[in-house]
């Protein structure tokens, strides 16, 4: 790269103008970025203009050679707050008019103006900021009688508001947006090319006068009448505080809304939505709602007021103080996920001061059918929420991208962890260890999160959900195409999990069009994940610890309990689980207690009557069950730790019908929470060793388990020894493969590791036993994140 000293000697003198070409990649569209390369550039007297391509912000400026490299250092380091810099580059152009002292361009040369040049469309690798919660400017406005903008649902400006759900294409520009149905008024116009405005090129503005309109509609057969504006909002708040269930459309989607301390209202909206005992997100008023509404610790506050807004899974009371939440809020968990407003429409729906009062905290769950994606087009709401919603409150902005939201948890030492990875962080980039070929990878069938890469960057797509229905096969492929269409990245190798049956794995198949598919092993692919996050180049193996309910094996048996000596080449399976039959499959996950005899009698431990899960049974359950396990039939053998939880779930009585994903770990956990500093002691596994991995055995622990409930000790010991049982077992395991392999890194993977308990106490004793341990924090440790993992081993194999 040629220097300004360079561009001197080539021309001639001190006083002679020099022109640069510099081009800025990374986050730069849609934060404003243009506007301050306006600004930066008439501020330092330099003439040029700036515009948005494909490849990034490309600006040309010209002027003294002092003033000129001012701008090209402060360019990328006084970058707007949304912006994320990733490079910096420029090169030398011959100057377009000769230098004249004191700021400005002889007669007859380039001029002294610098300008903003219309969009540049083509291929290219811009990034789009994720979608960004109402910035504190914009919410002084708002509850401004003064400002024209006074109670507009939809303000927005230059550093915060909608991005990725609205954008249609790259480069981002009002008419690559849904906003471009919306013309501006003379007021927004002028806002929008005045420089000095905080809302110059803001794609989304706009105001009451100009658009999106906010419209109530009752549902079929109500006498509701269509309101429209400050009436809607009105209504909507007064509907909510009697009781009746909204679905109210956001950025990335609808929700159902209704009040979380009304147990009528949040136990008709759980019987609408079929969704049995999982928990509900709610959405608290503002900050001080949420600390009554669970414990909330200084990194909790920062990300719950931050520019994401996720979901953030909080503790709850341990006296119920605060705001009484209705029981049906979430049952059984020990947590309770909170966001704040992230959009104006959920400040007005809350309300500002003066406005009659209404519910401070408001059950915010995804708008669909349990199982389905997330709701976004208006029609497609009146049609798939009729019967769950009473009314609907919706605008007339498209929504072009779904997103729902994000789901994170804070461990103790203030680390915040991505659960689900959606709003408020996709698409943003990870960066990758090594550089890679053009790669897709597909993921799995639960939590479905697809992954492009390139170079040395990865785009997960927003969150799709579970992929069992043809709504969320098309969620999938809608997804698979804005991904390819916001990145340019055209994959020329395809990644997949390894089971046969995953919809996945044959779209995949169907979508190769003679590309390169590798299949990946499930738990190979979570222990690459972990690899990748954390910057491992994969020279070193490491000892991965890949805990989850299902994955498909190498043998065909459902894995799950896997200890792999593993980098992205491959893996060699050190330890795992030893197998016990799994009756029925997924029968078998949704009945925690015939997992738990089955346990019983791997173990060879009785079914007595007197035992919770086996009392959970009925006589001719338990018959039925005993002959297909004597022959196995429909009996697939599984070393699956999420098994194992649930078996232990249903065995202390915690959790006997699972009507949700994990539902009886997630009692377990918060059994055993509330134990957990009063109960030291621990069950211990059994070892041996197999014909080609080391076997950790379950049944010292469940005989345990059962000695202890016979001497009446109750679930939350049990459940507080259990997993001191398996943090131990852990620990235990990677000793014994450091003494016999020397792998001194450990990776925590797989959705068992959403436990917060056993992460942390996993994590404790390996650090202490001097293991480098890698835990997942961007990239979620479930299925969510597996993606990411199939595409590193992809790309490390490459075209066979």
């Amino acid at each position: 790269m040629t220097t300004l000293a360079d561009d001197r000697r080539a021309q001639g003198s001190p006083c002679t103008a020099v022109r640069r070409r510099v081009t800025v990649r990374g986050v730069v569209q849609g934060v404003g970025f243009r506007p301050f390369v306006h600004t930066l550039a008439t501020g330092l007297g330099l003439s040029g203009h700036v515009v948005n391509s494909a490849a990034g912000v490309v600006a040309e400026v010209e002027g003294d050679p002092a003033s000129v490299e001012a701008f090209c250092l402060r360019v990328g380091t006084e970058a707007p707050p949304l912006a994320v810099v990733s490079s910096v580059t420029h090169e030398a152009m011959r100057p377009e008019g000769p230098y004249a002292p004191g700021g400005g361009h002889a007669p007859g040369g380039g001029g002294r103006s610098f300008t903003i040049r219309p969009s540049e469309h083509g291929e290219g690798r811009t990034l789009l900021p994720p979608d960004t919660a109402t910035c504190e400017d914009c919410l002084r406005e708002l509850a401004d009688p003064g400002d024209r903008r006074y109670r507009h649902p939809f303000i927005t400006c230059t550093h915060c508001g909608p991005r990725l759900t609205i954008a249609t294409a790259l480069p981002y520009d009002r008419v690559t947006t849904t906003m471009a149905a919306f013309p501006m008024c003379p007021d927004c116009a002028r806002e929008y090319g005045d420089p000095a405005d905080r809302r110059f090129h803001a794609q989304p503005v706009a105001c009451l006068s100009c658009g999106p309109r906010l419209r109530l509609t009752g549902a079929p057969g109500t006498e509701l009448p269509l309101r429209e504006g400050e009436s809607a909002l009105t209504e909507a708040r007064m509907m909510l505080s009697q009781g009746a269930i909204l679905a109210v459309k956001g950025i990335g989607g609808y929700h159902l809304a209704c009040d979380a301390t009304d147990s009528r209202a949040v136990a008709t909206l759980r019987e609408r939505k079929a969704r049995g005992a999982k928990p509900f997100a709610v959405m608290a008023a503002d900050a001080g709602t949420a600390a009554r509404l669970a414990c909330v610790g200084p990194a909790e506050h920062a990300i719950l007021t931050g520019r994401r807004r996720p979901i953030v899974l909080l503790r709850r009371h341990a006296d119920e103080s605060g705001v009484p939440l209705a029981p049906e809020v979430c049952p059984g968990s020990p947590d309770v996920g909170v966001m704040l407003p992230y959009t104006p429409l959920h400040h007005l729906l809350f309300g500002l001061s003066g406005d009659a009062p209404g519910p401070r905290a408001l059950v915010m769950t995804s708008g669909n059918r349990s199982g389905e994606p997330i709701v976004t087009g208006d029609e497609e709401a009146l049609d798939r929420l009729e019967g769950l919603a009473d009314a609907w409150l919706w605008h007339d902005r498209a929504i072009e991208v779904p997103c729902d939201d994000s789901v994170v948890r804070v461990r103790p030492d203030g680390s915040e962890v991505v659960l689900r990875r959606s709003r408020g962080y996709a698409p943003a980039p990870l960066p990758l260890p090594f550089p890679v070929p053009p790669v897709m990878a597909v993921g799995g069938d639960l939590k479905n999160t697809l992954c492009l890469a390139e170079d040395d960057r990865a785009w997960f797509s927003a969150h799709i959900g579970d992929m069992g229905d043809l709504a969320g096969l098309r969620a999938f492929e809608g997804a698979a195409h804005r991904l390819q269409t916001l990145t340019g990245v055209i994959p020329a190798l395809l990644a997949s999990d390894r089971h046969p049956g995953y919809h996945s794995v044959r779209w995949a198949r169907r979508h190769r069009d003679g590309r390169p598919l590798h299949l990946v092993q499930h738990h190979h692919a979570h222990v690459a994940s972990a690899m990748a996050e954390h910057g491992l180049d994969g020279t070193s193996p490491v000892l991965g610890f890949a805990f989850d309910g299902t994955g498909y094996g190498d043998d065909t048996a459902i894995w799950g309990g896997e200890v792999l000596l593993a980098d992205y080449a491959g893996f060699r399976r050190f330890a795992h689980l030893a197998y016990v039959p799994l009756p029925g499959g997924d029968a078998g996950v949704g009945n925690p207690c015939r997992m738990a005899l089955s346990r019983l009698r791997a173990a060879r431990i009785p079914w007595d009557d007197n035992l919770p899960c086996v009392a959970a049974c009925t006589p001719e359950e338990r018959h039925l069950l005993a002959r297909q396990l004597v022959r196995g039939t429909a009996c697939v053998p599984t070393s699956s730790m999420g098994r194992l939880f649930d078996a232990v779930s249903s065995l202390a009585g915690v959790c006997h019908r699972a009507v949700y994903e994990a539902q009886a770990a997630i009692e377990l956990e918060a059994a055993a929470a509330r134990a957990w500093h009063d109960c030291r002691d621990a069950y211990a596994f059994g070892l041996r060793r197999g014909e080609n991995a080391a076997l950790l055995d379950a049944e010292p622990v469940l005989r345990s388990v059962v000695h202890d409930l016979r001497a009446g000790t109750g679930p939350e010991v049990i459940a507080a020894r259990f997993h001191r049982a398996v943090a131990d077992a852990v620990a235990s395991l990677a000793r014994l493969a450091r003494r016999e392999t020397g792998a001194s890194t450990v990776a925590l993977t797989g959705g068992v590791f959403a436990n917060a308990l056993l992460d942390e106490a996993c994590s404790e004793r390996l650090e202490a036993a001097g293991f480098t341990v890698l835990r997942h924090l961007e990239v979620p440790c479930g299925d969510g994140g597996l993606a990411l993992g199939q595409l590193m081993v992809a790309a490390r194999l490459g075209s066979p």
